[in-house]
């Protein structure tokens, strides 16, 4: 009878630490952040083919917007000085589904076709790319990629922005590509009036 005491008082004594665990429940939602991401979002070198025009694009990587480095099939003369070209190769490489080594990284692109870019019309600030939809009907990954992929490119208006604009009459928007917009592209990309065409 005294063995069986001293079991049942050595089990209740173990069970005690084993059922706190340190960690103190609460009723209050925690917001912890995000969960760490596993991929690694990195493409090796020799991956990158290495024929064509040097292009970086914008790519969803772990919840975020990180920058690849591509290589373009349009003639080097043509993707230069040309904002238009520029912008129409570049929205090919976020069209195109990403190669094996960056879907094995993480990568994917939310810009889906169809879709176009062409330059401003009569009347808007020079350096205005004007797409086949209007920039806020696209889902708000694909426009972030669209705008850090065009603002950090030479079809950018200058200070990480891009002066988009849409089909219809809606005068275009200078929009920024900053940290906060490639840590959260699920997020609206600030905007600022674009300059009137005198500027």
């Amino acid at each position: 009878m005294r063995l069986r005491t001293v079991a049942v008082a050595a089990l209740a004594v173990l069970a005690v630490p084993a059922a706190g665990c340190g960690i103190r429940t609460t009723s209050v939602p925690v917001d912890a952040g995000a969960a760490p991401s596993r991929v690694p979002c990195n493409v090796a070198e020799a991956e990158t083919p290495s024929t064509g025009v040097p292009v970086r694009a914008f790519l969803v990587c772990g919840s975020q917007l990180e920058p690849v480095d591509r290589r373009s099939p349009q003639p080097e003369d043509k993707a230069s000085g040309d904002p238009v070209r520029t912008a129409s190769a570049l929205l090919a490489q976020l069209l195109a589904e990403p190669s094996d080594a960056e879907r094995q990284a993480g990568f994917t692109t939310a810009v889906r076709a169809p879709l176009k870019v062409a330059g401003g019309r009569a009347g808007d600030p020079a350096g205005t790319l004007r797409l086949s939809r209007q920039p806020e009907d696209l889902a708000p990954a694909a426009l972030s990629q669209l705008v850090c992929t065009f603002a950090e490119s030479s079809a950018g208006a200058g200070g990480h922005t891009v002066l988009l604009a849409g089909p219809g009459a809606y005068p275009p928007k200078r929009y920024r590509c900053t940290t906060e917009l490639r840590e959260r592209p699920e997020s609206a990309p600030p905007t600022a009036p674009a300059p009137t065409p005198a500027d």
